[in-house]
């Protein structure tokens, strides 16, 4: 059985830093920090790259957000209806 964790849940058990984690995958630094934070999904090609750094593989971690999205429709309650 594959075993999946988050790309932080892995830094941790490898005793990564942030800094290192963005060294080793080549990848901007804003991009690896929003990918280890769980707010913006990767691409293929930095999914390979991410998980290389970490030595695992991409199946292995679990990409995505973490924080629910929610879709707002309309202005909001203080205008009357919303669709």
């Amino acid at each position: 059985m594959i075993r999946t964790k988050t790309a932080a849940a892995w830094m941790a058990d490898r005793g990564m830093t942030l800094p290192e984690r963005i060294a080793a995958s080549g990848l901007d630094g804003r991009v690896a920090e929003a990918i280890v934070l769980g707010r913006y999904t990767p691409s293929p090609e930095q999914r390979g790259r991410l998980a290389a750094a970490l030595g695992v593989e991409p199946g292995q971690v679990a990409w995505g957000h973490v924080a629910q999205v929610e879709h707002v429709y309309g202005h909001g309650p203080q205008f009357g209806r919303s669709p």
